[in-house]
């Protein structure tokens, strides 16, 4: 129902992405969606381009005075850097060479995407593969947002650990019952940690990586509150929600797990202690006494709030580069070329995963309620709503 598609190198003159399948009549806050773009470049332990670049988003199709028109939706994010690449990255044919990069970097899509595609300059694999492009991924998101907030979804993140570093087993607060005071608290910290002291801890612990020339890796959780019953489907593998969260989630950039609800804890649990019983009452509606499943059974949401987390691995460009081999001649090489990187993108991780999970969540939603306007859709959702306070 919902098709995207994200455009751009990490360099050139900027980031497209087109979403198709919104309805019209959509609230369009382009401020929100700056927002998101803004968090998306903070966190402890960035690097040297978030100083260069100040994203913002224009839309260029699909909105009008304001609002959604139903048809695709086009949106650019500038490169503020391009300025500087502008002969290293032209699209036309250029007199004399640029230097090639010819060194793969270790835990970086360098060799694969050269060997793949035939390239025998890295530059044209680094260029595409570069997390930049979550940008990208959370202005679609941003738009998503709109239209599930709009339906009384919303949808947080806060992270769990940075390295070693992080809540004690057991210990983490349960994001699906928090108050609004533990989001401000998020996003007032540094690390989008709502506890100051473990904060200050994680921020130690980057700085050590940080004089140490090494990177450090961790672990957010992301959150949906306000997701009715019904999204997802059993009758088909690829329309389970959890598969299609999982891998949305999974997608991004140096994400290497995730879990879904207490995830690879229940594997140790007899399952009377995972699953997760229901009840019904005229006031509440269908509910559930835990949340062990994080909100989704048999591949359909039911009700509790979606939470799942995503093991971050550390960023593969160091300071103290490792071994290196040449993509041209095969030559080993002691250490492969720096350039500038961040040391810790665990925040910044956790707001991609918030645009992927909008994404996925938006998608399954379309699928669910469908609708030509977001008037047409508001009556669907009602009268779907209305008739799960009926018990059979």
């Amino acid at each position: 129902m919902l098709r995207f598609l994200t455009a751009g190198e990490s360099h050139g003159p900027g980031l497209i992405v087109i979403l198709d399948g919104l309805p019209a009549g959509l609230p369009f806050a382009r401020s929100r969606i700056d927002d998101d773009l803004r968090r998306r470049q903070g966190g402890y332990g960035r690097g040297g381009r978030m100083k260069i670049e100040r994203d913002t988003v224009e839309a260029l199709s699909g909105v009008r005075h304001g609002h959604t028109l139903g048809s695709p939706i086009t949106l650019r994010i500038a490169n503020r850097d391009w300025a500087n690449w502008q002969e290293a990255m032209s699209a036309d044919p250029i007199a004399e060479p640029t230097e090639a990069v010819t060194r793969v970097r270790p835990g970086h899509a360098d060799l694969t995407g050269a060997l793949k595609y035939g390239h025998d300059d890295v530059r044209e694999v680094i260029e595409r593969a570069s997390s930049r492009e979550t940008a990208a991924r959370v202005a679609a998101g941003g738009v998503c947002r709109l239209l599930l907030e709009a339906f009384g979804v919303v949808i947080h993140s806060h992270v769990l650990s940075v390295a070693e570093v992080g809540y004690p087993p057991e210990g983490a607060p349960d994001v699906g019952q928090v108050d609004a005071a533990f989001w401000e608290r998020v996003e007032e910290s540094p690390m989008r940690c709502a506890d100051a002291a473990l904060t200050q801890r994680m921020i130690e612990r980057i700085l050590e990586g940080k004089r140490q020339g090494d990177t450090c890796g961790g672990v957010f959780e992301v959150v949906a509150t306000g997701v009715p019953v019904g999204l997802g489907s059993y009758s088909q593998w690829d329309r389970r929600l959890s598969g299609r969260v999982a891998q949305a989630l999974m997608s991004i950039p140096s994400a290497k797990g995730v879990e879904i609800g207490v995830g690879f804890g229940a594997a140790a649990l007899p399952g009377s202690q995972v699953h997760d019983v229901a009840r019904y009452d005229e006031a509440a509606g269908w509910t559930h006494l835990t949340n062990n499943a994080g909100g989704i059974e048999g591949g359909i949401s039911n009700g509790a709030p979606i939470v799942a987390r995503v093991a971050v691995k550390p960023i593969p460009t160091l300071a103290h580069p490792l071994p290196s081999v040449d993509v041209r001649t095969g030559e080993e090489i002691a250490v492969t070329r720096y350039e500038r990187s961040d040391v810790c993108v665990v925040p910044a991780a956790g707001v991609v995963g918030e645009a992927m999970l909008a994404l996925a969540l938006a998608d399954a939603w379309l699928e669910k309620f469908g609708g030509d306007s977001l008037r047409e859709m508001r009556a669907n959702v009602e009268q779907y709503l209305a008739s799960l306070r009926r018990t059979p």
